[in-house]
């Protein structure tokens, strides 16, 4: 099976490197492509047998899945090269939330699916998030969540629920990271610990605490219920945080949605240029392809795929 990656940047790079470590792709079994063509030799380098491609449309003929690791608003220019040699038959992924599957639907002739990866997949671990247009069959569904079970936990969702499910899947490492450093940032200015100790402490605590919640069966209210005693020390920390912490919460949540919902607007100037109306914002817009989208949604994963729902 040939499997190409358009776009060999941070996220692209990654996935293959994912890939290859866990054994479920082969490099005889990649082709990628980049607009810097240095990037995508640099990777065939790496991993001989690994071809790299000149030109995406190059890349994507003949593949039976074409990861689109792009930005956002590189998708109309590249979906342009590629669409001429795309067939019915191909899976064409798309990474990024904000570009709607319908969108994709309209413009190519593959069957369209919207995975959403996250750097957790460098280590074998985190949430892929799996979204699918109606030209998706169950086998695809099965190829496509074996895969990402090879470096991932799949969790199938509504393209509606993406951006909220993206902050907390693929955005929300950086924001615990970020959490963490300030946190550690204050202890080293407050305490005599060092900065890099409390880094060090705090990331043990991060990687047990995961593990707590995903594997040792105990959900966030019985965690802090074991924790917290009443009149202790984390239970007067739990009080700082819950009267600071909403807000915080609430606002990073406006933001991101906001930037999302400026996002679509752009990718729908730039695939209707001729176009002026306003775009619908993810606020008020009904997830794509409803009447084929809500069978999938409702229906169980394939057998042995290893995806969840949240639906």
């Amino acid at each position: 099976m040939k499997v190409a990656f358009i776009g060999t940047g941070a996220m692209g790079s990654l996935l293959i490197d994912a890939f290859l470590r866990s054994g479920a792709l082969l490099p005889q079994n990649i082709c990628a492509s980049n607009r810097s063509p240095s990037k995508a030799k640099w990777l065939a380098q790496r991993h001989p047998g690994l071809r790299a491609y000149s030109s995406n449309a190059e890349a994507a003929q003949g593949s039976k899945i074409v990861f689109l690791c792009i930005k956002p608003l590189d998708y109309p220019d590249v979906i342009a090269e590629i669409r001429d040699v795309l067939d019915d038959n191909q899976i064409v992924v798309s990474i990024t939330s904000p570009v709607q599957i319908e969108t994709l639907e309209a413009a190519i002739p593959s069957k369209i699916a919207k995975i959403i990866p996250s750097i957790t997949h460098s280590v074998h671990s985190g949430a892929s998030l799996c979204i699918y247009g109606g030209r998706i069959r169950p086998e695809d569904r099965l190829l496509l969540e074996q895969l990402m079970s090879s470096i991932s936990t799949p969790i199938t969702l509504k393209e509606s629920e993406t951006r909220i499910a993206s902050d907390l899947s693929s955005c929300g490492p950086a924001f615990v990271a970020h959490m963490l450093q300030l946190w550690a940032e204050s202890a080293a200015e407050r305490t005599g610990i060092s900065y890099e100790e409390a880094i060090a402490l705090g990331s043990e605590m991060l990687s047990g605490t995961g593990k707590l919640l995903t594997e040792g069966g105990l959900n966030p209210e019985q965690l802090i219920e074991r924790v917290a005693v009443p009149g202790g020390v984390t239970a007067e920390g739990i009080a700082v945080l819950d009267s600071c912490l909403r807000e915080v919460f609430a606002h990073l949540i406006d933001t991101t949605h906001r930037k999302y919902d400026d996002d679509i607007s752009k990718l729908h100037t730039l695939f209707h240029p001729a176009t002026l109306d306003e775009s619908p914002s993810s606020s008020d817009q009904a997830p794509s392809c409803p009447e084929k989208e809500a069978p999938l949604a409702d229906v169980k994963p394939p057998d042995g795929s290893g995806a969840a729902s949240i639906s």
